[in-house]
This record gives structure tokens, sequence and C-alpha cells, in this order.
């Protein structure tokens, strides 16, 4: 593995451990369970990133990162249940576990959908990045002869009667004179 791959998928992971943490702590503290303290905040995205590290070697679909995400909720949802101190002492921080799922699955799901928006956009430049350049064609340059550059618009009926003068013609430059003048 090349050493931007491991970047980029080292990028990956610490995005989405970041986001699963974020939307984790914040839901856990508005849901009554209080503020989670930095260090077990920082063990929940640490354990995140390792997993994401794992499994992230190459583009995921949709699927693949709703499942990833509701564990991820999940893991990080039983971490901060047991290390924080719970503000709103009780089971489920005094909201009933069907509702702590359903909230949990929520935002697992609209937080899928925003990681699974900015990887399909990322593999989309990645994508646009390696492809070659388009190839433009160019007009082919015509050679041109050498010698004098004619300014006179070439047209094949007008070399027949070249330096004649054709009987009835009339032969003058310029505006009339006036009225009834011919020449």
């Amino acid at each position: 593995m090349s050493s931007a791959s491991s970047v980029l998928r080292l990028v990956r992971a610490v995005v989405f451990a970041t986001v699963c943490g974020a939307v984790s702590a914040g839901g856990h503290a508005l849901a009554g369970g209080g503020p989670v303290p930095f260090e077990v905040y920082l063990a929940g995205v640490l354990a995140a990133l390792g997993l994401a590290y794992l499994i992230d070697g190459r583009e995921r679909g949709p699927a693949a990162v709703l499942v990833a995400t509701v564990s991820t909720q999940m893991l990080m949802h039983q971490l901060f249940e047991r290390l924080t101190p719970a503000a709103d002492a009780g089971p489920a921080h005094g909201h009933p576990a069907p509702d702590m799922a359903l909230v949990h699955l929520t935002m697992a799901a609209l937080t899928a959908w925003w990681l699974h928006r900015g990887e399909r956009a990322l593999w989309l430049m990645i994508r646009l990045y390696g492809a070659p350049r388009p190839i433009v064609a160019l007009p082919a340059a015509v050679p041109v002869e050498a010698g004098r550059p004619s300014w006179r618009p070439v047209t094949p009926y007008l070399t027949a009667y070249a330096g004649r003068t054709v009987s009835g013609a009339i032969l003058r430059r310029g505006p009339p004179h006036g009225p009834g003048h011919f020449g």
C-alpha cells in the first residue's frame, strides 16, 4: 500500500470517527445523560478510528456506511452510558429504551447519509484527478506554399475570362456624374 493511499485511508477514518463521536456525545448530552468527559469521548473516537481504519480500504456503498455508522453509534452509546456519570439517574437517562433506540437509529441514518455523500464526492474527485486528460483534437496545420500571397478570391468561373472584355460591358469606375450622363 502506498503512503498516499494509507494517508487517505487514515483521513477518511478520522472523519468518520470524529463525526460519529460528536453525534453520539451530543445526543448523549441532549438526551439527559450529561456532558461526556473528554477522556471518554477520546476513547470512543479512538476505538471508532481503529475500526474504521480496518474496514476503510475502498469506496463503500450506502448500506455499508449505514451499518458502520449504526454499529459505531450503538457502541459509543454503550460506552458513554457506562463511563459517564449521568445527570439524570435511571435507565436510558429517563427516556424509554425504544425512544432512545429510535433517536440513535434516526441520527445514525442521517449521519450515514451525510458521510456517504462525502464519500461519493471524495471518490469522484479521486477518479477525476486520476483520469487521463481529455485529448482535444487540434486542426491539422495545412502547409502554406511559399510565394507571394494572393489577395483575390479564388473563383473557378473567372479564370476563363481573365484579361478579356465582354462585349456590351460598360467599363467605367466611380459614381455617375449626373442624370443623363453616360460616359
